[in-house]
């Protein structure tokens, strides 16, 4: 048996490094005071088809759909703003505080073409802002993604931004594409042909060749601004500067959902492909409205992990990898046998990682399997020793061995250990 297409293992050694962006993540939200919401990887198909949009790639050509014992059209979530923003209504989350700040960590799933770094399971970590329009969160989110890459030690990021308009700005944008690309209908492919008439704005976020070049002349959204836009960019951009956080204006920028109403921006970084955009986000003060609920203004952004695990590894940056066991317990003869379990449990009870063997070995082949382990310590419970009620603890450094106590062992071990 072999996994699926577009699916990957993560074993140990690796998971470690998994862990390691977790911890920073769950470390930063806590400064900025986002707490974490978890919902479920599957939602009703309708959810993604009105939050992301029918028009868009995802929802026409890369969504995970099937139907349950009743019919019921099912899809697993394809990213994570819907199911949150669902879960924001359906709890009555409105009616707490405003704003609320949320995280989330998690696979979603894409039917898309495998490449590296770009998998049909793929893991992102979100968040999202509900209940204010103010600008100074749209900057906040961004310090907040930047913040994480620094953290983990990416370098050299490019982060772009535009503003892709309101609703009543972006009718003269999209009456101005159609009639772009009315006259470039040759250049187009089938899906954005459909687009012209359906949702121009989509085309701007097409990958195909012909379509990006004509993209090169195509209308932007920065040139329709209504002045409420236009003030809010600049003020995005000024918190921005104040914040020390450099960036690029991309006219041309867009995602690829269409719940996005005023900001956007991407994270880019060379030497991971084709694509290089890592993480982005930007505002949606229509969605929580369509999909439901009161209106409500929200801002945030996603961090692709596989993505972000490639950059590091393109970076040479060392994530911390498996701890090694700082004990191991071993053992001579058949009464000093019997006392491990109990010292193995003392010393797991107070935070000290401890292993033994496991396959009836002399001491002579446990104290090899501790040097291969790289255990720190080793405790070596003899019968003699037992006798005088001591254990044996060498340094596998140093080849120090010395006699303690055995009710002391585990203050003995966690001062020298550090703890």
């Amino acid at each position: 048996m072999k996994k699926p297409r577009g699916v990957a293992d993560i074993l140990p050694g690796e998971t470690e490094r998994w862990q390691y962006l977790e911890r920073v993540i769950r470390e930063l939200t806590r400064v900025y005071g986002y707490r974490e919401i978890r919902t479920p990887i599957f939602e009703f198909t309708e959810l993604f088809q009105r939050g992301v949009g029918e028009d868009t790639d995802i929802v026409m050509k890369e969504m995970y759909s099937f139907r349950d014992r009743r019919g019921r059209s099912l899809t697993l979530r394809p990213e994570g703003t819907a199911g949150v923003v669902r879960a924001f209504i359906e709890n009555g989350l409105h009616k707490w505080p405003q704003p609320v700040k949320l995280y989330y960590v998690g696979p979603m799933f894409r039917y898309d073409r495998p490449q590296t770094g770009r998998y049909r399971q793929f893991h992102q970590f979100g968040a999202e802002v509900f209940g204010t329009a103010e600008p100074v969160a749209d900057a906040e989110v961004i310090c907040l993604l930047m913040d994480f890459y620094a953290r983990v030690g990416l370098r050299g990021l490019q982060l772009e931004i535009n503003s892709v308009g309101c609703m009543s700005c972006r009718q003269a944008l999209v009456a101005a594409l159609r009639e772009y690309f009315r006259g470039k209908a040759g250049g187009l492919c089938s899906h954005c042909l459909e687009r012209v008439e359906r949702n121009p704005l989509r085309i701007l976020d097409c990958k195909e060749e012909g379509c990006r070049e004509l993209l090169k002349e195509a209308p932007v959204p920065l040139d329709f601004l209504c002045g409420g836009c236009r003030s809010h960019f600049a003020a995005v951009q000024k918190e921005l500067a104040a914040c020390g956080v450099s960036f690029l204006v991309n006219g041309r920028l867009v995602r690829g959902l269409d719940y996005y109403t005023g900001t956007a921006f991407e994270v880019l970084v060379p030497g991971i492909g084709a694509q290089s955009a890592i993480g982005g986000g930007g505002r949606y003060d229509k969605l929580v409205e369509t999909c439901g609920g009161p209106p409500t203004p929200g801002v945030g952004f996603a961090v692709g992990l596989e993505r972000t695990l490639l950059a590091l590894a393109e970076q040479g940056v060392e994530l911390p990898g498996a701890a090694a066991p700082e004990v191991f317990v071993a053992f001579a003869g058949e009464r000093a046998a019997g006392r491990v379990p109990a010292i193995l449990r003392r010393l797991r009870a107070a935070g000290i990682a401890t292993e033994r063997d496991y396959s009836g070995r002399g001491l002579k082949g446990q104290l090899k399997q501790a040097n291969k382990r790289a255990a720190r310590w080793v405790v070596i419970v003899g019968e003699e020793e037992l006798d005088r009620g001591n254990v044996s603890v060498r340094a596998m450094e140093t080849g120090e061995q010395v006699e303690v106590p055995e009710v002391a062992l585990v203050s003995w071990l966690k001062e020298r250990l550090g703890q």
